[in-house]
């Protein structure tokens, strides 16, 4: 039978750990959460692989280098709210639920709602939800958030995002106008909003982000 423990420490000490994701809270949360419970049973056999994981439903799993290395700029702390932007089947929502206070999760079906909270109490986090909402819009009701996370390339972030930010909170997420992308944190400081580029990769775009295709007659 194939050890799935075995794997994900594997993951932790060959994928994140040699990517400069030093910080021990974070390596914890990847080692604690299963990935494979988060995923499609035809997929299981690439739950700890370096790839991208297609959820078949116009979401992605993160490969765990990109994953690891966004959760890690976030600069999550313990007392953090954290809004959970198109969190799939809920691992990026259980991963920082290790992390954070109180983690929301946002998707825009409720069958996503759904399958994401149970697999969130399939793995017993209890400080987590999943609600449905417009993507853009983020959830206000819920904010304002010491860290909003985004699952998937976009090409640029909404202000309605930012502005559900807390001051100093940060948002984490790729930005990506053409094949390569960029790892953004942005910080809101007042009324101000900064950005530092963390570093390059290629995630799949999040479906309604991808760049405006520009016609030139």
């Amino acid at each position: 039978m194939f050890d799935f423990s075995e794997a994900r420490g594997h993951m932790v000490e060959s994928q994140i750990r040699t990517s400069d994701v030093t910080d021990l809270v974070v390596l914890k949360a990847f080692r604690e959460i299963a990935r494979e419970k988060f995923i499609p049973k035809t997929q299981m056999a690439l739950a700890y692989g370096d790839a991208h994981i297609a959820l078949g439903d116009d979401r992605w799993i993160m490969r765990p280098r990109d994953f690891a290395k966004l959760v890690q700029a976030a600069d999550i702390q313990p007392t953090d709210v954290v809004l959970d932007i198109a969190c799939g089947r809920g691992y990026s929502t259980a991963i920082l639920s290790k992390i954070a206070e109180t983690v929301i999760g946002l998707e825009d079906t409720d069958e996503r709602v759904d399958t994401a909270t149970k697999a969130l109490e399939g793995s017993d986090v209890s400080n987590a939800a999943v609600v449905k909402g417009d993507l853009k819009l983020g959830a206000s009701e819920h904010g304002p958030f010491n860290t909003i996370f985004v699952n998937g390339a976009v090409s640029d972030v909404p202000k309605s995002w930012t502005d559900q930010l807390a001051n100093q909170g940060r948002l984490v997420c790729v930005i990506k106008k053409g094949v390569i992308g960029h790892g953004v944190v942005f910080t809101r400081s007042g009324d101000a909003i900064g950005r530092r580029v963390i570093f390059d990769t290629s995630i799949p775009d999040l479906p309604g982000f991808e760049p405006v295709s520009e016609f030139v007659f």
